[in-house]
């Protein structure tokens, strides 16, 4: 089962999406596709995602976005040059001042199914911790960065930049306050971030 059958409900199950989110947190995972199993730990952590198969269905998902929080005059903060330029014609104005702006927009390096995490590194925060930013954050991601682990992850940032790798990788994880999430070394003790996924669909 891909994405459209998970948040449309369309196609027959061979693996019950109910079967594999109701398994103990430490159990194994069951064998299901990439693409399922960070839906679902995507979810569980509080995520909420968008999954579009254009880029006319991502800017109106944005803008559905924009007006759920009432942000139609909340300038998003951006430090990402080629993503302010790809979203210039939105309804959007961008500010390079995170003082001034309650949502972060950027893109991630990988979405990862093992824990349903965004990864992210200073390409998207340069050396900022994730503490330090905006609460609200919008992720504009593409189905081609899905893997299966934080592992899988690393060893693809380390092909595609080579000798350059970046620094700063850490997580996005926590999208819900709970007791267990509150000093996760993983995340640098980040606060929990109210997240949207902007899924476009590129295979």
């Amino acid at each position: 089962m891909g994405l459209l059958d998970i948040l449309f409900g369309g196609g027959k199950k061979k693996v019950s999406k109910e079967t594999a989110e109701t398994r103990g947190e430490h159990m194994p995972d069951i064998n299901i596709p990439v693409d399922e199993k960070f839906t679902i730990h995507f979810k569980q952590n509080g995520g909420k995602f968008i999954y579009c198969i254009s880029d006319g269905e991502v800017s109106k998902a944005l803008k559905s976005i924009i007006e759920e929080n009432s942000w139609q005059n909340e300038p998003f903060y951006v430090m990402n040059d080629r993503l302010s330029e790809k979203f210039k014609k939105e309804p959007i104005t961008f500010t390079e001042n995170p003082r001034k702006s309650e949502v972060f927009f950027t893109t991630c390096e990988h979405l990862i199914a093992q824990n349903g995490s965004i990864l992210v590194c200073s390409n998207q925060l340069k050396e900022r911790k994730v503490n330090e930013l905006p609460s609200n954050v919008v992720v504009f991601a593409t189905t081609s960065q899905l893997v299966e682990s934080i592992g899988e992850g690393l060893k693809t940032i380390k092909r595609k930049y080579g000798q350059r790798i970046p620094a700063n990788i850490t997580t996005l994880k926590h999208f819900k306050a709970t007791k267990e999430n509150s000093d996760d070394f993983l995340t640098y003790g980040s606060s929990t971030k109210n997240l949207y996924l902007l899924l476009l669909e590129d295979l």
